[in-house]
């Protein structure tokens, strides 16, 4: 069974929450303060220590500015088409 936590899909999410974080300008600090959390919330999303479920990354695109589809398209890529749940 493949792993869901630090698989290629998943660290391609981490990598695309940042590198949209960043191209929209915003700290973690920032991010948090938009998602009303703590910045430690942000970073260990973006560590892959954090799992993120559909409704938060909703949020977090929203609070980047950018759409889920994009962030989701990054991921759909990244993942093998054999990939097991």
């Amino acid at each position: 069974m493949t792993k869901t936590i630090r698989s290629e899909g998943h660290e391609a999410l981490c990598q695309a929450l940042i590198d949209a974080r960043k191209a929209a300008g915003l700290t973690q600090a920032e991010l948090a303060q938009r998602l009303r959390c703590h910045q430690s919330f942000v970073a260990r999303i973006e560590s892959g220590e954090r799992r993120v479920d559909v409704i938060e990354l909703v949020a977090i695109t929203r609070a980047i500015e950018v759409t889920t589809s994009e962030i989701l398209k990054v991921v759909e890529e990244a993942t093998p088409a054999d990939h097991r749940i």
